[in-house]
């Protein structure tokens, strides 16, 4: 018998998923996006498989503006494994070498020091990034080792939260682009002894923090409940993620030329940067830029029904 093709539900917003550990960042995102029967989905920056936390899926029109949380601040925890050098730089690698461990509180405060503000790193060879089309990771599975340029970071906050013998906790709040495994393996070669990154949660992405997430069990618990649509109540509303962004709204005639590519002037807007701009009614209907003569220009449009 012919197989029977899905037909996914039109939906919009995004869904802040505390990603379970183990789970790709497109594995959770397809598990969800399926959970939904949803027609479009993305997600907002990969986590690694070890990592649990904050991971923001975005549907339908969320999409659109995906690129904008990407390139959001994160905050995370990590449990920073001293004395052993892994291939990958956390506990998912293969065991390099092992050194004894003789870490003092004193003397890990002194080393966070140098790792605050803007710093350098070179990324991994165990990461998403591309060489020639093919992604870092699997260079590295094939022996293949290849110059990485360094790239500046900026570590807003890196603070010691506790230290038990050979494991440390840290705090990090940083830049888009920064490699926690990367921060903790540096951090360990200044030590002397090594580290890797034994366990990564994160703890805020861009405006959304872990109070806001919801589980795949809860996500999973409900959809065999009560179906697709019973998850809805978890969707927040497409702009959330520009919810520090600050809000324009248009007059109907405005707003109409606006939605047709064309900038407008708006007497309260501010001179410059980045907008959220609503119609008359305090619909969001996408995000603008104010112009060098002041008027709006649109730079993503929500698709009107």
């Amino acid at each position: 018998m012919a197989q029977v093709k899905r037909i996914r539900r039109k939906v919009d917003g995004v869904i802040l998923l505390d990603k379970p550990r183990g789970f790709t960042s497109n594995a959770a995102l397809q598990k969800v996006r399926w959970l939904l029967n949803a027609e479009k989905a993305g997600h907002t920056g990969s986590l690694d498989p070890l990592a649990t936390g904050v991971l923001p899926l975005c549907f339908g029109e969320a999409t659109k503006f995906s690129q904008y949380l990407l390139d959001a601040d994160k905050a995370y925890e990590t449990v920073m494994q001293l004395g052993v050098i892994t291939t990958t730089a956390d506990a998912e690698g293969e065991v390099l070498e092992r050194r004894p461990v003789s870490v003092s509180r004193e003397q890990l405060e002194a080393a966070l020091v140098g790792f605050r503000g803007e710093i350098q790193q070179v990324p991994p060879m165990y990461s998403a990034l591309k060489r020639d089309g093919q992604p870092l990771y699997k260079l590295a599975r094939a022996g293949e080792v290849v110059e990485r340029e360094p790239r500046s970071v900026t570590i807003a906050r890196l603070e010691l939260l506790g230290l038990d013998g050979d494991k440390a906790r840290l705090g990090v709040s940083c830049s888009k682009g920064t490699y926690i495994r990367t921060l903790v393996e540096d951090i360990g070669q200044v030590l002397g002894c090594g580290a890797h990154v034994a366990e990564l949660r994160r703890t805020q992405a861009g405006p959304f923090g872990l109070e806001r997430t919801v589980s795949l069990e809860e996500l999973e618990r409900l959809h065999g409940e009560s179906g697709a649509e019973a998850l809805d109540g978890f969707l927040n509303p497409v702009d959330s993620g520009l919810e520090d962004w600050p809000v324009l709204q248009l007059s109907e005639h405005s707003a109409f030329y606006w939605l047709h590519g064309q900038p407008v002037r708006a007497p309260q807007a501010p001179a410059f940067g980045m907008l959220r701009v609503q119609d008359q009614n305090g619909r969001f209907i996408g995000i603008g830029e104010v112009g060098d003569d002041g008027r709006i220009e649109p730079r993503r449009l929500i698709r009107s029904e």
